[in-house]
């Protein structure tokens, strides 16, 4: 469902120019300042507020309160002009916020060069295939999706990927290609990817790295956020030494972390960290 069509209205502009920015409290000021003689107030299952809109000489803009609580300034002006008041559930309209800003960054973004080996997707469906078997509709994150191959694999085994990365030309080729699907796909640092979503039963983080010296406390930042949002969590590395260090960053966060090595794929899957909570 998209946002239009849960405001009730033709058209619409978030002011947040980027998913990301929908944490920024600055946005407030922002949708304060615009002119309107109309508003619609967005309410979650809980009745509390979710989006907030108004009508000016431009047409409907608005501010998503997914991620931040709206001020008093905009709850004020709401209530002096002609305003009407929606419910929707709160997943239904974070899938239409992450659908909105992919088809945004589908249009502004040119796609990164296709270099994905078609063989890929079969030997990683078969390596998450052996660890977790296949789904029933859970919901999984894809750390670092690139663009999207593991989000595919884990669609053909029945998981429903959440999938995230901070690279919008790598998003923009998976959304073109349609591995990647604009309704579960975000942009942001994927070091604070707690502030976007809930913990959820399963994660992945294919192919991370080169994780050396100069990037060990950036990767050790995301790998730490995957672990702390994910219950079950498979991660894969080209390395030995790669896996080790994602077993003891797991360790410190008592997670049961086990590495094996996975000849099928010797380029970009070669190492695998599992981990589990104690």
């Amino acid at each position: 469902m998209r946002v239009t069509e849960i405001l009730g209205i033709d058209a619409v502009r978030f002011v947040e120019p980027e998913f990301s920015a929908q944490t920024d409290r600055m946005f407030n000021n922002v949708l304060a300042a615009a002119g309107g003689d109309e508003g619609r107030l967005l309410l979650d299952e809980g009745e509390e507020p979710l989006a907030l809109a108004f009508r000016g000489p431009g047409g409907w803009v608005a501010a998503s309160f997914l991620y931040r609580n709206p001020s008093v300034e905009l709850i004020e002006k709401f209530e002096n002009v002609n305003g009407q008041i929606f419910e929707e559930d709160r997943d239904v309209f974070s899938a239409a916020v992450r659908e909105y800003y992919s088809n945004l960054l589908s249009d502004e973004v040119p796609p990164a060069i296709e270099d994905l080996n078609p063989a890929r997707r079969g030997i990683l469906a078969l390596l998450v295939e052996k660890h977790w078997g296949k789904g029933n509709g859970e919901t999984c994150v894809d750390c670092c999706c690139g663009s999207g191959v593991g989000s595919l694999v884990l669609r053909d085994l029945c998981y429903v990927p959440l999938s995230y990365d901070n690279d919008a030309s790598l998003l923009a080729r998976g959304l073109a290609t349609g591995r990647l699907l604009p309704d579960e796909t975000m942009c942001l640092d994927a070091r604070v990817a707690s502030r976007y979503m809930r913990p959820v039963p399963r994660g992945i983080g294919i192919m991370m790295g080169e994780i050396n010296t100069f990037t060990q406390e950036l990767w050790e930042g995301i790998v730490r956020e995957l672990l702390a949002m994910s219950a079950e969590t498979l991660i894969t590395v080209g390395t030995e030494s790669e896996a080790q260090m994602i077993r003891d960053w797991g360790a410190a966060m008592e997670r049961t972390v086990e590495v094996t090595e996975n000849p099928a794929d010797p380029i970009y899957d070669r190492w695998v960290c599992t981990a589990t909570q104690k």
